[in-house]
């Protein structure tokens, strides 16, 4: 596949959907922990507050002190990431927890009501990012209400490490979704283009003559392009016809005046004039064979239904080869056949018959003495006739079968025996070769589509 392939066009915007969607899945989910957490750790803080707010007394003395200090070990444990601080008015750090050292947490100005809570992200020592919160209390100390703030903070890098954690863990989950929505994509991928891949069969069956045009079962969205096609295989057909029909009513037009042309030949030699009556009744059946091979071409050309074709080559050749013995030229020759009990190809008993007269024809007019043909049964049916004749040379095998050519102007003919070979062949999805006999004549070797495969070679 390329990169204009339909599939791998879906595929690309496939992958980038996906891992578009894969990280800002990933982004959310981590946004979604990380206030999660943050939510879950400042209910906790505010717990501290209120158990450092119940235990805050006035001292005899007049000082201030705690009932009993906050349970959770990492505020006796210097630089924990854990932290309580009580400020008055002009002492900041009045009471802190031992966990803070000798450090402060610097509150900022703020106004707070008596009770209120309030968020602050401050820092902390050691460099620490601290999440804080806040609480104003008022106390009676000596007959007046003293206003302390209270404050209680985390460091945030525990945020830090537990959102780094449910990432790790989310990773191998993310990595499981990848795959399910890969075989997603697959299946939707297979089934979007599986009407496209169906139309691709249906092509290749009309173009193998297995149906005639494209059926309605196809979705909404293929059906335009589906009537286009069948709306041009129509005038595809139409116009076939009409050529087939012309030049089957020219080549017949024409015979009559080949007819009339003969027949003057007749009578000119009757009246003394043989060179001139051969020369033109030789012209005549030039002519006549250039008609009929026109003829055979239309014939070809027309679309005959491959799916009904079926003949037997052995038995084509055989009956070919009892006519060709009859004639001078034929009757002179010595015929060496192998030929199989049977062997079906897929092609119109009419085309195969020309097919093999023209190659047999061609044999028998370069032959000295001897014609080879023989045919085998394989994959494919492959044809091979070959002569004792001069052969041709090696730079000049290539040109064989263009219309028209003539390697030796010695012999009659026009040139047109192997273009017609050609021509059939190319109708049928057959392959055309040219090589040596032994004795260094000309071996043509053709193979043919076997019965009931013909479609297979023309997709």
């Amino acid at each position: 596949m390329t990169r204009r392939s339909l599939r791998v066009r879906l595929w690309i915007r496939a992958a980038a959907s996906i891992a578009v969607a894969l990280i800002v899945a990933g982004a959310g989910l981590l946004t979604l922990f990380e206030r999660h957490v943050e939510r879950r750790i400042g209910s906790e803080l505010r717990v501290q507050l209120n158990q450092l707010a119940a235990a805050i007394r006035v001292a005899p003395d007049g000082e201030l002190d705690l009932t009993r200090e906050p349970l959770d070990p990492r505020f006796g444990q210097p630089l924990s990431g854990f932290y309580w601080q009580i400020d008055d008015p002009n002492r900041p750090g009045l009471l802190r927890s031992r966990s803070l050292w000798d450090g402060l947490i610097a509150l900022p100005e703020d106004q707070l009501d008596p009770g209120a809570v309030h968020a602050h992200e401050l820092a902390g020592p050691g460099g620490q990012t601290l999440l804080v919160r806040e609480r104003l209390i008022l106390l009676r100390s000596s007959g007046n209400l003293v206003p302390l703030r209270l404050a209680v903070g985390l460091d945030r890098a525990e945020l830090t490490a537990a959102r780094d954690a449910f990432a790790a863990d989310m990773l191998p989950y993310l990595a499981l979704i990848v795959l399910v929505l890969a075989l997603a994509t697959l299946v939707q991928i297979q089934t979007g283009l599986a009407p496209l891949e169906k139309v691709r069969r249906g092509v290749g069956a009309i173009r193998s003559g297995q149906a005639p045009r494209l059926t309605h079962d196809y979705p909404d969205e293929l059906m335009p392009l589906v009537n286009e096609v069948n709306a041009l295989l129509s005038a595809r057909a139409q116009a076939v016809e009409r050529a087939r029909a012309w030049t089957a009513d020219l080549a017949h037009g024409l015979k009559t005046p080949l007819n009339a042309l003969t027949a003057d030949a007749q009578r000119l030699r009757e009246q003394g004039h043989p060179t001139l009556a051969d020369d033109l009744e030789q012209l005549a059946q030039a002519m006549r064979r250039r008609v009929d091979r026109e003829l055979i071409r239309a014939r070809v050309r027309s679309g005959a239904k491959a799916d009904k074709a079926r003949v037997d080559v052995a038995e084509a050749a055989r009956r070919l080869l009892r006519t060709l013995k009859r004639t001078p030229e034929g009757g002179r020759l010595d015929w060496r056949l192998e030929l199989p009990s049977e062997a079906h190809a897929a092609l119109m008993p009419d085309d195969l018959m020309d097919l093999l007269g023209n190659l047999l024809e061609n044999a028998a007019k370069w032959a000295r003495t001897r014609v080879w043909l023989n045919v085998t049964v394989g994959e494919r049916i492959e044809v091979r006739v070959g002569d004792d004749g001069p052969g041709v040379r090696s730079e000049l095998l290539s040109t064989l079968g263009e219309r028209g050519l003539r390697l030796d102007q010695r012999k009659e003919g026009t040139g047109l025996g192997l273009a017609i070979v050609r021509d059939i062949l190319d109708a049928y999805g057959g392959e055309l070769a040219f090589g040596y006999t032994e004795i260094g004549g000309l071996m043509v070797s053709v193979r043919l589509p076997m019965s009931g495969s013909h479609s297979e070679y023309m997709q």
